[in-house]
């Protein structure tokens, strides 16, 4: 590893030698890496990287650039917690891992500094997917318990899992129930039909007309929540 200095900082750049008979600089997600001929020597290399230091700091800027851009596109999204809207909000703080925490319709996500000048996309999508998943189980559990004494009726098992274009689904093969951790997104009403839905399926396999009045029975409104959904998810 190499070091070069830029204003007050220094940048650090990897070297790689192997057998090519070429040297090569590139700048990715912001890092700065160098693949040299086996035979080059330190020396020669902070003499091409010292040459090459105007296009590396062009490139550096860049990345930068599209980083903040990318940061305010997504604290522009308005994003969905139980029904309610929230703000992102990303800072950067002397910490060792990322933190989240719910304040007056904000969602906060500290990151360490470490993370500041690198491409936080995956990683904030990571930590929000990891938040609602967090967020259904607490749910779902009150939920199917609280179903579960209401109707008697008790799956298997249930497991949350991300899937696309569903909030749930029953297997009939082992009794089991899935559902979608997204679906703490929305509010609780439809996320106890999300759950009811499913375990109505124990007592009955089809959508027929005995199914639909299960439904009815403990959620008089189902078919307005499900126009809902519709137009939702």
């Amino acid at each position: 590893m190499g070091f070069f200095k830029r204003e007050n900082n220094l940048i650090s750049y990897t070297i790689d030698k192997s057998f090519t008979n070429n040297l090569a600089i590139s700048v990715q997600n912001g890092q700065v890496a160098v693949t040299a001929p086996w035979y080059i020597s330190k020396k020669q290399i902070e003499q091409v990287i010292s040459e090459k230091k105007n296009w590396i700091m062009k490139k550096l800027k860049e990345y930068e650039k599209l980083n903040r851009m990318k940061k305010i596109n997504l604290e522009k999204e308005t994003l969905k917690v139980l029904g309610e809207d929230y703000n992102l909000k990303i800072s950067y703080k002397l910490i060792n891992i990322p933190e989240l925490n719910l304040e007056n319709k904000l969602i906060k996500i500290d990151l360490p500094v470490k993370y500041r000048n690198i491409d936080n996309t995956r990683i904030i999508k990571l930590i929000l997917d990891k938040f609602y998943e967090r967020l259904a189980e607490k749910e779902i559990e009150k939920i199917m318990e609280k179903i579960r004494i209401q109707t008697g009726l008790v799956p298997e098992d249930y497991k949350i899992e991300k899937m696309s274009c569903i909030l749930g689904k029953y297997i009939e093969e082992n009794k089991n129930v899935v559902i979608n951790p997204e679906v703490v997104k929305f509010d609780k009403e439809i996320i106890e039909y999300v759950i009811l839905h499913q375990v109505c399926h124990l007592k009955y396999k089809t959508h027929a007309k005995s199914f639909n009045r299960l439904l009815k029975e403990y959620i008089p409104n189902y078919k307005m929540i499900e126009e809902k959904i519709k137009g939702m998810f």
